[in-house]
Parts: C-alpha cells; sequence; structure tokens
C-alpha cells in the first residue's frame, strides 16, 4: 500500500498515550510483559519509563514524542510490513518511525525473542 499525505498527517496527529495501551494489551493478551514492552521501547526510542509517562500525561503526539527520541542505531534493521505498509518502502520519517515502534510491539507479542527484537 501507499502511504497518502493524509495518512501521514493522521499518524502525526495521534498521540501516544491513545495507542500505549493497546500496545499494552495486545502483548499481555499473548502471555509478554510490560516490562518487556518497556524495554523494546526505551531500545528504539531512548525513552526511560518515566519519560513514557510523561509524554502520557501531556497527550504528546507521535510528532513530538519522535521529535524528542534517540532513535536506536539499528532501528534501520526493522524491515517487513505492518498494518499493509513495507516499512522499507515508506518515504515519510515520522510514519516509518512510529511503524518501526508498531513491528516492534507485533513482533513481542508474536513470541520472538527478545535478542531478535532488539536486533542484536
Amino acid at each position: 500500500m501507499k502511504v497518502t499525505a493524509e495518512h501521514n498527517q493522521r499518524i502525526a496527529k495521534m498521540t501516544f498515550a491513545s495507542v500505549y495501551p493497546h500496545y499494552v494489551v495486545k502483548v499481555e493478551k499473548k502471555g509478554r510483559t510490560k516490562a518487556e514492552l518497556l524495554q523494546v521501547i526505551e531500545w528504539l526510542t531512548g525513552f526511560s519509563e518515566s519519560d513514557l509517562q510523561k509524554f502520557i500525561d501531556t497527550e504528546a503526539t507521535f510528532e513530538t514524542f519522535f521529535q524528542q527520541a534517540k532513535l536506536n542505531t539499528n532501528a534501520h534493521l526493522i524491515k517487513g510490513v505492518i498494518c499493509g505498509y513495507r516499512i522499507e518502502e515508506i518515504d515519510n520519517d515520522l510514519t516509518r518511525k512510529v511503524r518501526y515502534l508498531d513491528k516492534l510491539v507485533d513482533e513481542l507479542a508474536k513470541g520472538r525473542k527478545m535478542e531478535k527484537i532488539l536486533r542484536e
């Protein structure tokens, strides 16, 4: 699927607080823990649990969230299809970063080993 400008705008304005609870439910329903989810998010963004709580409390958008993130140098190794989009083909930087996060959460929920998720 081709990413549209409208899609990119919708993602940019979406709040981290609106999506994070869905991430927690998804991984816990599949037998993984919130601590593992936090580890994955910290690997990608550099944010601690308290940092994430601040983004939730202020209802920060993904645009703000990823502007402040220190993306892991191995993030470019995250490849594949998520939500019908091939990550490597997404040309909008912010949308690609959000899909990186979605892909990592998906891999965690699917039971992938942590060292594979963290591209070690």
